[in-house]
């Protein structure tokens, strides 16, 4: 119920506008966003990469309501990509970026999936040039069908660009069972959107089996998996398979996001695992920011008590918290005991 909540308020102008008033501290926006330039998305890469582990970089941002600003927010990537290379960042796909579709245009009447495949385009061509690749960002359940159409379309000159399944639909073994083919690269992801009885899951329980069925397509297949949870259990569960299926380290990756399980990502990427951050940054973080306090009951008791407190740390600068002050080495999230064996299916 607490999570449904959080999700509507992700919708809601009021709760926005309400929001994005509050003077929040900047340790509960850094919590989980690297900053609002392309110098601080650079700064955080290059702590991550220090560490060992991979990034893809989100400039934040949704729904975009007109062409000017979907061109803003193409240019805004293609600089970032420039940057990347300069500093040495993204060769090998070191550091990539992710796009969300209607952050480029897609939502825009008329015109929205030609305008989104010709920044997309422009992205992964700029992208290429730095020597990295491009994931396309799912959505919600509205915008599937026409994201996985810009995919087709734009793979079909770049092979390489990513795109996302969310576990949380129905329809997600399909769409695996459909991608998974030599050379594709596909995130899998739980989901942190709404979506209506008999598209979506309802229950935790029914997501994560979900997650496994999907994982067990991507990871029988021939493409390259990019398998993004936070969760303990899934990511025994995703070595165990792979292992099953004969997988070595470089024919998969675990996805995490910035300032989550910090030390779970430096872990597995210490012990040879691919691990990629998933880092955003920019001022438009509250839609974001809001699906993350639905994920995990922790980042919002931390958000709270942030807010409560504002105390020296929230009137000055805070200390950078990636990884922050409420990670910790949760066996499951979403409480209790849960064993590690593979779930019957």
């Amino acid at each position: 119920m607490l999570r449904q909540a959080l999700l509507a308020l992700s919708a809601s102008k009021q709760a926005h506008d309400l929001i994005m008033a509050t003077p929040l501290t900047r340790a509960v926006v850094a919590r989980f966003v690297a900053g609002e330039t392309i110098d601080d998305a650079l700064a955080a890469t290059r702590r991550l990469a220090a560490d060992g582990r991979l990034v893809t970089i989100d400039y934040l941002g949704e729904h975009t309501t007109d062409r000017e600003q979907a061109e803003a927010v193409t240019e805004e990537y293609i600089r970032l990509l420039g940057q990347l290379s300069a500093a040495g960042l993204s060769s090998r796909g070191r550091a990539e970026v992710s796009v969300k579709p209607t952050a480029v245009g897609l939502g825009l009447a008329g015109h929205g999936p030609k305008t989104a495949l010709q920044n997309i385009g422009r992205i992964a061509v700029a992208a290429r040039n730095a020597g990295t690749t491009v994931t396309v960002d799912m959505e919600d359940h509205e915008t599937v069908d026409a994201t996985l159409r810009l995919v087709t379309e734009l793979r079909a000159d770049f092979p390489d660009l990513g795109c996302v399944i969310q576990s949380y639909l129905r329809r997600s073994a399909e769409d695996c069972r459909a991608l998974a083919f030599a050379g594709s690269r596909v995130r899998l992801c739980k989901g942190a959107y709404r979506a209506p009885d008999g598209v979506g899951l309802r229950g935790q329980a029914e997501v994560d089996l979900s997650f496994v069925r999907c994982l067990r397509i991507l990871l029988d297949g021939p493409g390259y998996p990019m398998l993004a949870t936070h969760d303990p259990r899934l990511i025994r569960i995703a070595g165990t398979l792979a292992g099953m299926v004969g997988r070595d380290d470089a024919s998969f990756e675990y996805q995490m996001l910035y300032g989550i399980r910090a030390a779970e990502q430096s872990r597995l990427a210490a012990v040879g695992s691919q691990l990629r951050v998933y880092v955003p940054y920019g001022n438009d973080w509250y839609g974001y920011l809001v699906r993350r306090l639905a994920e995990r009951p922790a980042n919002l008791a931390f958000f709270l008590r942030a807010l409560a407190e504002r105390g020296p740390t929230a009137a000055g600068s805070a200390p950078r918290i990636e990884g922050g002050p409420v990670e910790r080495a949760d066996p499951n999230p979403d409480g209790g005991r849960r064993s590690s064996r593979l779930p019957r299916l």
